[in-house]
């Protein structure tokens, strides 16, 4: 029972450790495009 406690903990660190490399190192940064859309605005009532 100890080994697989052990195990689970070993991996539970490591994919911690790789899911904070991934997060650091990849790029995570969204493409930004320029959008213009015209709005048409009521001259009062």
């Amino acid at each position: 029972m100890a080994r697989i406690f052990k195990a689970v903990v070993i991996l539970a660190v490591l994919g911690f450790v790789g899911l904070t490399g991934y997060a650091y190192l990849a790029d995570l940064t969204p493409a930004t495009t320029e959008m213009r859309k015209p709005v048409t605005l009521n001259d009062g009532p």
